[in-house]
């Protein structure tokens, strides 16, 4: 894998400021929505994650509202099997190819079968990304389990997403800090592209230092609103972080309008806030490349 940080490409693509993308949204099933981790997140978010069954044009309605032109949308596999299957996100991205990109997820505990469905969604939907919450397991991303997968993110030229920092749902936080966990995997596998999500609070330092340490470790601003960012990872953001920080969401927990409220007030300069809010993400997860949408 190409180290995506300093690239001329890279660079001169952060300059212009263009559609927002959103590295972590879901569109909700109606199973998805029934999931008993899912009640502490209702309590934080006030509301904003609907009750059974939505459209997709809902989920799009969101994203005009905020100005988002494509979402990294997920796959979610958990130890009871697929909460959001693959192939349901792959037909989305199919109907929407210019509104979304797919992150796959697969099932860690047999990692020979879950290279061939990451293969299969690379090849049928072409998949950007393969996403594993280590919370839904309680399995830490240095566990032998994940490690045929990184080898298979790195052949087939796919980003790793994860969550870092505490779990909002009723779960360990321990499998998300990011030291030393990710830093093993980083360390590792120095040419898998790693974008670790939620900011990583409680352990926002940690997961700056990492992003410092490694050329192809990112964070992503998802589960937090631009008022509530880490005041350390704002500081990175403002200086030598412009190029490793994406912005997030987590719809439908926090609908991009949400988290994009109050970002004036960071006081980010426009190379800063275009890096932030579209050419990081554009360049780690390929879009508007010849391979991706525009």
């Amino acid at each position: 894998m190409q180290d995506l940080t300093t690239t001329p490409e890279a660079n001169s693509r952060t300059e212009s400021t263009t559609a927002v993308i959103d590295a972590w949204m879901q569109h909700p099933t109606g199973y998805w929505l029934g999931q008993p981790f899912l009640d502490s997140l209702r309590r934080w978010s006030k509301g904003t994650i609907p009750e059974g069954d939505v459209p997709i044009s809902w989920t799009l309605e969101k994203m005009d509202e905020a100005g988002v032109g494509i979402g990294v949308l997920n796959a979610w596999y958990g130890p009871t099997g697929p909460m959001i299957s693959n192939d349901e996100v792959g037909r989305i991205v199919r109907d929407h190819p210019d509104r979304f990109v797919m992150a796959a997820s697969v099932d860690l505990r047999r990692p020979m079968e879950a290279i061939v469905e990451l293969r299969r969604c690379v090849e049928e939907y072409g998949a950007r990304a393969l996403r594993i919450l280590p919370w839904l397991w309680d399995l830490p991303p240095d566990d032998r389990r994940y490690y045929p997968l990184y080898a298979a993110c790195c052949d087939l030229d796919l980003t790793f997403c994860t969550q870092v920092g505490h779990t909002g749902p009723l779960c360990p936080s321990e499998p998300g800090r990011p030291i030393p966990y990710l830093d093993h995997v980083a360390l590792e596998f120095p040419d898998l592209r790693i974008v670790g999500g939620h900011t990583g609070a409680p352990w926002t330092a940690e997961m700056i230092s990492l992003a410092t340490k490694y050329p192809n470790v990112y964070i992503d601003t998802s589960a937090y609103k631009a008022t509530r960012y880490p005041r350390e990872l704002v500081d990175y953001l403002r200086s030598h972080g412009r190029r490793k920080v994406l912005f997030g969401s987590n719809h439908p927990a926090w609908p991009a309008p949400d988290c994009m409220s109050g970002l004036d007030d960071l006081e980010l300069d426009e190379p800063t806030r275009a890096a932030f809010l579209h050419g990081n993400a554009a360049h780690i997860f390929k879009i508007g490349t010849p391979e991706g949408p525009s």
